[in-house]
């Protein structure tokens, strides 16, 4: 079979990657996406390179990565459309309003705004699909690309596949152009079928591969927090903004920052941004990794469950109802209902450094052995065989 995989970036993360690589956007398509996916950001090439493994053919899309596509556009002779720089303008504050935007049906109409201010992005992304001749066109970007544009793809496709998570969707969007959804959530499994719209559990993961590059395991951070702070986190800055005046030496990492008061506990724990490749490092240089999962109930659904257990970090994490589905909670990760109970776990842990270090090892233990994106590619070609 043959995926074609559309994804898109955080801007920021763009922004310091091609600052922090200098001259890289004149490079080949090849070498842009090398470095693209040595980054480790979001799930790189995770999906793709699993599905190769399995025998399938796969690519990976940035679609909002105007150096990578230019550089596609380039090598496969086509005409490269700027926008005005007026419209790039109106685009950016588009994009930005968006960004910030709480409701999905809001900001998937406001990101369909904003990319038909570029002209090159769908004109780039069409002559992909018709390159490419995938048989799957999996869309893990459904609140920025465009239903028109999906729409009008589905004739040289076998199967149209959106993957969403846990935020919540739009009862009066129409999704039934779709021939099937993935999602980690249940709920929003169950969001799609009582639409009588295909849906299945395909989790999140861990890629192996990361652990190759990380540099030591020395554990110089007793307990960190890497994650985001938007409107659905809520809960989480106050869970933090009551551990950070307990424990002064907890370090916090993401984005968002912004969005906090000026008083907030956290910004005196706040050290920056952490993507990819620096966030797994701070991972596995920590003792204690944090987890929470905002505002969003009651399901364990997060990445930090898979990086924090597989670079061999004990995870203490929120208590969820699906927890012991993944991992055996009190042997391979730690769980709490409370804040206080959390600084409890982590107060007793830090002095007990065996315990922790026999539950870090048996996480790690666990994900290797079940959490893989191979796996997960396995379990979702067995998906996609059903459907086609």
């Amino acid at each position: 079979m043959k995926f074609l995989i559309i994804n898109t970036d955080y801007p920021e993360f763009l922004q310091g990657l091609y600052k922090n690589h200098h001259g890289l956007e004149n490079k080949s398509y090849d070498e842009q996406m090398r470095k693209r996916n040595e980054s480790l950001f979001g799930v790189a090439d995770f999906y793709s390179s699993n599905l190769r493994k399995l025998g399938h053919e796969a690519w990976d899309i940035h679609a909002n990565n105007k150096f990578i596509q230019k550089a596609w556009a380039r090598e496969h002779g086509i005409c490269f459309k700027e926008s005005s720089p007026f419209k790039y303008s109106s685009k950016m504050i588009l994009e930005s309003i968006a960004t910030k935007a709480s409701l999905t049906y809001f900001k998937s109409f406001l990101w369909t705004i904003a990319r038909s201010l570029d002209s090159w992005f769908y004109d780039m992304l069409e002559e992909q699909v018709k390159f490419y001749k995938p048989d799957i066109l999996f869309n893990h970007a459904m609140s920025e690309i465009s239903p028109y544009f999906l729409k009008k793809m589905k004739p040289y496709i076998r199967l149209l596949m959106g993957q969403h998570a846990a935020t919540c969707l739009s009862d009066i969007e129409d999704f039934s152009y779709y021939d099937l959804f993935i999602s980690s959530f249940p709920p929003t499994i169950d969001f799609f079928r009582q639409k009588s719209i295909p849906a299945e559990l395909n989790r999140l993961g861990f890629e192996p591969k990361v652990l190759s590059i990380l540099n030591s395991d020395v554990k110089n951070f007793d307990v960190t927090f890497v994650g985001s702070f938007h409107s659905v986190h809520t809960s989480r800055v106050a869970f933090l903004e009551s551990l950070c005046a307990r424990f002064p030496q907890i370090k916090i990492w993401g984005n968002g920052i912004e969005r906090l008061s000026s008083t907030s506990p956290i910004k005196k724990n706040y050290i920056g941004h952490a993507w990819g490749r620096e966030m797994y490092q701070i991972l596995s240089n920590s003792k204690i990794a944090l987890n929470h999962h905002g505002d969003i109930p009651p399901y364990a659904n997060n990445m930090r469950l898979f990086e924090a257990t597989g670079v061999g970090t004990m995870l203490i994490t929120d208590w969820k109802k699906n927890l012991h589905e993944m991992f055996e909670p009190g042997k391979e990760v730690v769980t709490y209902r409370s804040a206080e109970e959390c600084a409890e776990l982590i107060k007793y842990y830090l002095e007990h450094d065996n315990e922790l270090e026999t539950i870090a090892s048996a996480g790690q233990e666990r994900t290797l052995r079940e959490h893989t994106y191979y796996q997960r590619m396995q379990e979702l070609v067995d998906i996609v065989h059903k459907y086609l």
